[in-house]
């Protein structure tokens, strides 16, 4: 019985339930759909080997790198919303798996930047790529009006979200 509960546990919704069944049957589909972000979650750093935080870190660093930004351990800071000893860590482990590099700034001799490897932005897109990739081929698949509304729908739902996040 417990292992029952586990596995239907994402699919409970903690309010009331939508007043049309087609309205439930959306309800279902967005718990199935953040039970299957978090298995790929999990996924990306059985994969990768790397905790969340370092993965999170790792991927900040590689879109960067892709946007032609530099980063800072400073920067890291703030990207991660955590503390300068656990950025501190983060860079020392990616650094030690050979994922990071430090780059001395340009002007000042106390301050280095960090440049993601090769091997870290081929760890990234192999980690990331199927998942998203699978995201893609289904929106691919739809119509346009299919898309809009399914736009508008998620954008919704986020920012109702974020503005409960916000009064927390």
């Amino acid at each position: 019985m417990p292992q029952s509960i586990v596995r239907h546990e994402h699919v409970h919704l903690y309010a009331a339930q939508p007043l049309t069944e087609a309205g439930r049957e959306l309800s279902k589909a967005i718990l199935e759909l953040r039970h299957a972000e978090q298995v790929q979650a999990d996924r990306s750093q059985r994969i990768s080997g790397l905790g969340g935080i370092d993965l999170s870190a790792l991927r900040y660093l590689v879109q960067a790198k892709r946007e032609q930004r530099e980063v800072s351990p400073k920067d890291l800071i703030v990207m991660l919303g955590t503390s300068s000893a656990t950025v501190t860590n983060v860079i020392e482990r990616l650094v030690g798996k050979g994922y990071v590099l430090r780059a001395q700034h340009p002007t000042d001799r106390r301050a280095h930047y960090l440049i993601p490897t090769d091997a870290a932005t081929a760890l990234v897109d192999e980690v990331y790529g199927g998942h998203h990739g699978a995201v893609v081929s289904i929106i691919d698949e739809l119509d346009e009006d299919a898309v809009v509304t399914a736009t508008d729908v998620i954008r919704r739902i986020a920012a109702t979200l974020d503005e409960l996040a916000m009064r927390s």
